[in-house]
This record gives C-alpha cells, structure tokens and sequence, in this order.
C-alpha cells in the first residue's frame, strides 16, 4: 500500500502546482478546511500524517552498524558519529544530552535527528547516507535516554525540526522499519521548508502540508542582474513573518514554472514580480516590481493581512477607464 501512495504521489506531481486546467489549485481541494485554515493532506509522499506539532505516523527494516569512532566536536556535549574515522567528511552530530540536542535543533534552518534506541539497525545507515546527500540540513544522532524521554521518543525515530513554522514531522517505528534511501530522501526533500523555500514540484507537497496558510512567491529570473542583492533582501524580509507567511522563490527562467506564472495572470514582461496566495479561501493578489527592497514586500504582506487587494484597485481602475471611454 504504501509503495503504491508513493508511486502514484510522485507520478501525479503536476497536480501540485499552483495552476489547473480549471484555474484552481487543485491541492487546496484535496485539504479539509475547517477552524480558519486549511488541514494539511492526510498523507504525504512518505504516508505520513500530518498535524499536530510533534506528531506523526509512521513508514520506514532492522544491518549490523558497528560504531567505531566518536570525534569530539568543540562543544563537550556534541560529538560528531563516524564509520570511517575521524577524517571522514561530514558525519551526522552526536547529541550526548537535551541542551546539545536544544542547540543543535535551534542553530538550524532545518534539522533531522535520528533518535536510535539501537544503532544496530540498517534504518541508521539509510540515516546517515543522508548526510552526504543533503549538505544544507544539520543531521544528528542521539541514543540518550535522557534526550529521547525529553522529545518523547517511545522507540526509533526519526524526526524532521523546522525553524520557518516551528513545525515538527516524525518518521516512527513502524516507519523506520521499512525505510530506504528513497523514502527517506524524498521525505526530506518534499519537507526541506526555509524561510526561503524554492518552488519544485516536490517541496510545493511539503508547503501545502504546513500549518501556515499564507504564501509569498517571489517570481524572478536567477540570471537576471542583481539576482543575489534582491534575494539578501527577500531573506532578510521573510525572518519578519516567520511563522505567517512562507517565502517561495520561483524562477521564472525554467520553463517548468510558466503554469505558476500564468496562474496569478501575469505576463513574462511583468516580472520580476510578487504574489501573496491565501490556501484557506484561494484569494490572492500581485505586486510587479523592478527589485526587491525589505520595506516594499512588508508593505505588501502586512496590506494583504489586513483585507487590502492592489489587484482589486488595479481591476476597478481599468473597469472606470473604460466606462469614461
């Protein structure tokens, strides 16, 4: 059952994108909306539901992990784990205690730890393959009772922090039991939401299963000119509605992303441009620009909090236009 959600999720991508043929995001009606925002998909890529922080169903089978080598990191309470010795590359970190693991989960945009009741499992080689694969995700490892009563961790888990919405996404036993490395791959990539998250057909899964309701999409060319100045100042803008609004980068140079483009009606010759999109009631609203500035978007998104459309003046201006003619 599972292999099979897994396979018919990743062949149906396409429905993930802000755009259908009936000019409705088809994501927003396979949620259940009620209590003012919308409830996540019962299931994502991995079959894992969603909710409440701190809560998870679970996916993932128990070969032999022989630890070999601890390395000392500069923190006493941090060690880093290693199969091949110290001069391996990157190792996940060794969280000997709950103010190392405290540490370790808030100096991350995202974190992923492997809480282990047993190392002799093969869920904790899947787990540290990852570490490679994924560079800009902090992994750590804890087998601390202490850690793992205070998270409470009731049996091999593998759990998925996020600074952006404060969300929390576990992979339980029953889960880890069955893991490999492309489940827990594509877990992590459709879940690797930051406060500037770039739209992929897979993370659009993981930004429609957050709690928070609100997006922001900057649509704009990555080799246009001052590409890198306008995303500093997008970053710096998103740390200001953390927890309100999820920032998305769209490049509007992949061809791939017209569909989201044309889904806000806007036209090449219009971007770079911003989009502000509400999955509780779909409304929506656009700002053109010529560059990105932290008080232009604060603006934008404090106006579309409270009721303000510039869409809607731009339409009753155009509307009057025409009426005088």
């Amino acid at each position: 059952m599972l292999n099979k959600d897994l396979h018919c999720l990743v062949e149906r991508r396409e429905d993930w994108n802000y755009p259908s043929e009936t000019g409705e995001p088809p994501y927003v009606s396979k949620t259940q909306k009620h209590g003012g925002i919308a409830a996540p998909l019962e299931t994502d890529l991995l079959g894992l539901r969603m909710g409440e922080k701190g809560t998870g169903s679970s996916l993932l089978r128990p070969v032999s992990f022989p630890l070999s080598t601890l390395v000392p990191s500069a923190s006493p309470s941090l060690f880093f784990l290693s199969l091949d010795g110290p001069s391996a590359s990157q190792e996940p970190a060794w969280l000997t205690d709950v103010p190392a693991a405290e540490e370790f989960i808030a100096a991350a945009e995202v974190a992923i730890i492997g809480f282990f009741q047993n190392l002799e499992i093969p869920a904790v080689s899947v787990f540290r393959s990852m570490v490679q694969k994924f560079q800009d995700v902090s992994f750590g490892i804890s087998t601390s009772s202490e850690v793992l009563t205070h998270y409470n961790i009731t049996g091999n888990t593998i759990s998925l922090f996020r600074l952006v919405d404060n969300g929390r996404l576990n992979l339980e036993s029953k889960d880890i039991e069955s893991i490999d490395d492309t489940k827990l791959s594509r877990f992590i990539t459709v879940n690797n939401l930051r406060l500037v998250t770039e739209y992929s057909p897979m993370t659009v899964v993981g930004l429609f299963n957050s709690l928070v309701p609100i997006h922001l999409l900057l649509m704009i060319n990555k080799t246009s000119p001052g590409y890198e100045e306008n995303m500093h100042r997008y970053q710096r803008a998103a740390k200001l509605f953390q927890g309100k609004i999820l920032f998305i980068l769209v490049d509007s140079g992949m061809k791939g992303n017209g569909k989201v483009i044309s889904f806000f009606k806007l036209k090449k010759s219009q971007l770079p441009a911003l989009a502000i999109y509400q999955t509780v009631d779909d409304e929506w609203d656009t700002l053109p620009i010529a560059g990105i500035s932290e008080e232009q978007v604060q603006n934008f998104c404090d106006g579309f909090l409270k009721g303000k459309r510039l869409r809607e003046n731009h339409e009753s201006e155009e509307k009057a236009q025409k009426v005088e003619l």
